[in-house]
């Protein structure tokens, strides 16, 4: 019964995708309608110039915004795990985790109201590229500073300890310590940051600009049109563009996870 339940949920889950996958290579116009195997949606999609535009557009605001969250969020981690008293500390962790719980309909709207009213000084448009980057980093600097935090609370202090008593400041403790330890969760903050900002179609349309529009919002636009297999096509090269990066970004933390316990049991045995 329990691998029934277990089946039917995964099924649930990954049946819809590997049916849009299957319908990428339809031949028919309609993209429910099987007619038989082609490719030509693929081609179809490489000569559509503005899907293309759309999308380079959604991956650089994606990549900025995920390493300047991936900064931002691992400093505010180390001020929330690392200072243990200050003032305003409850506040700060109060409008750092916000956004987590805040509905994105308010997010775009105050980040529109902002650049509307703050623009001119800070020197951003309040609708662009820009603009898009600006509430992106806004929204998922929160998820990153959750992420790093949990991190930094399970790090061994001791190893920081040691390293500062044999001589080395705070700044190459960090570069060489901490740094090393926390990299499977900056990682995986980036790749969560990374997903967030390409996938998001809401707080994106309060601020986007003609000439910024990203790939989700052009993905909605031309879906209430009517589903083309271009879209199932598209679909697929980003399943299989996340499954890729997020293999690859497994492997990455596994490997590092074996070094790191395999120089603490080297340590351990030249201790004893």
């Amino acid at each position: 019964m329990r691998w029934a339940v277990l089946c039917f949920g995964f099924a649930f889950l990954y049946l819809p995708i590997l049916l849009l996958i299957v319908y990428s290579f339809n031949s028919s116009r309609l993209a429910t309608v099987w007619a038989g195997f082609s490719t030509k949606w693929y081609g179809e999609l490489l000569r559509d110039r503005q899907m293309l535009d759309a999308a380079w557009v959604s991956l650089r605001v994606a990549f900025w915004t995920a390493t300047a969250s991936m900064v931002i969020g691992t400093m505010a981690a180390l001020v929330m795990t690392r200072l243990r008293r200050f003032p305003g500390k409850t506040l700060f962790g109060a409008l750092i985790t916000a956004p987590l719980v805040m509905p994105e309909v308010i997010i775009g709207l105050s980040i529109l109201l902002m650049l509307v009213s703050m623009g001119g000084v800070l020197g951003i448009a309040p609708k662009g590229v820009m603009a898009i980057w600006v509430a992106h980093v806004t929204f998922t600097i929160s998820f990153v500073t959750v992420v790093v935090s949990s991190r930094l609370q399970e790090l061994d202090r001791s190893l920081e300890e040691a390293a500062m008593d044999l001589g080395a400041n705070r700044l190459k403790v960090f570069f060489l310590i901490t740094l090393p330890i926390i990299a499977p969760a900056l990682v995986s903050g980036w790749l969560l940051a990374f997903t967030l900002s390409l996938d998001d179609v809401v707080i994106a349309s309060f601020v986007a600009g003609p000439s910024s529009t990203t790939l989700p919002m052009k993905v909605f636009s031309s879906v209430r049109l009517g589903i083309s297999p271009k879209i199932n096509a598209l679909a697929t090269i980003m399943v299989l563009a996340v499954s890729l990066a997020a293999v690859v970004g497994w492997w990455l933390m596994a490997r590092s996870e074996k070094r790191r316990q395999r120089d603490m049991q080297m340590a351990l045995q030249d201790n004893s």
